[in-house]
């Protein structure tokens, strides 16, 4: 099943079905317009039976928005072992995790700033996974029944300021810069998560070409790490790390990262492509949810 978040008629945000070219409008249902929280709710079999006569609209007139209103933004850092080596460091013997503020979660089609106080702005494509129920100290081995599904991400990085704080908070929390959709996917649609292609492409330039069994730590391994910690609840978001070709990895770094007017593409195995477009920070923007 493919869930969305999108913008109704008066500009509210609904849940929706995507069926091919068409989502089915679930905004009378009553269910949370966010589909970790349906899924929670009523579970698959709830939402296909709200489904079942709901009007249909084209997904070409929908205006999809992030599938996740995260409470926490985990990313994990140095997660692929050909990304560690093109920043020439070792592999973690932990996970390295850091936080994206959550104000930074755009939607599929949403431009992504250019920031006023920077331009050294980088890609990097990202599978990311959406919890979907309150758990605490997960097993590895079930930690695939606490996700409610998977969409793409780029976890857009703002690189001089990423290396003024070991946290490397400020450099990936600046607004538009969390971009994640189109949709929600669900698990058994999925099948293993440990073995998606993942791409991304700047322009029609393929910058980044991998799978994610190349990850150092999987998924499932991540769920478990950060639960042993803190409570993941519903709609939390697990960035899962990024492939090497980041632009900061290629010659000349300043050719290579990005740049206004530039489409980041990051198309993900079994769940679709996630769109957005580099422009100038506009004066006055202050973030919405």
């Amino acid at each position: 099943m493919r869930l969305c978040r999108f913008a109704t008629s008066a500009g509210a945000p609904a849940l929706g079905v995507v069926a091919d070219d068409e989502v089915v409008d679930l905004s009378a249902s009553g269910l949370p317009s966010e589909p970790a929280a349906a899924l929670a709710k009523v579970g698959r079999g709830g939402i296909e039976e709200a489904a079942a006569d709901a009007p249909r609209l084209s997904l070409a007139d929908v205006q999809l928005l992030a599938p996740a209103v995260p409470r926490k933004y985990l990313a994990i850092a140095l997660n692929y072992a050909d990304h560690i080596a093109e920043m020439g460091m070792e592999a973690p013997e932990v996970p390295v995790f850091f936080n994206k503020q959550v104000t930074c979660v755009v939607g599929p089609g949403d431009d992504v700033h250019m920031p006023k106080v920077s331009t050294f702005l980088d890609y990097e494509a990202e599978l990311a996974v959406v919890i979907g129920r309150r758990c605490r100290h997960v097993p590895v081995e079930r930690a695939h029944e606490t996700i409610a599904g998977y969409t793409c991400a780029n976890d857009l990085s703002v690189r001089d300021w990423q290396g003024r704080a070991r946290t490397m908070t400020l450099g990936k929390s600046f607004d538009t810069h969390g971009p994640l959709g189109p949709w929600l996917v669900t698990p058994e649609e999925i099948g293993d998560p440990r073995d998606l292609r993942i791409r991304c492409y700047v322009d029609d330039e393929l910058r980044q070409d991998a799978s994610t069994a190349e990850m150092v730590f999987d998924c499932f391994q991540q769920v478990s790490h950060l639960s042993e910690a803190f409570t993941l609840e519903p709609g939390d978001v697990i960035a899962t790390g990024t492939p090497a070709g980041v632009g900061l990895g290629r010659k000349p770094v300043s050719e290579n990262i990005l740049h206004v007017g530039q489409t980041v593409r990051v198309e993900i195995e079994r769940i679709g492509e996630l769109v957005n477009t580099v422009i100038e920070e506009p004066d006055g923007y202050l973030a919405g949810r």
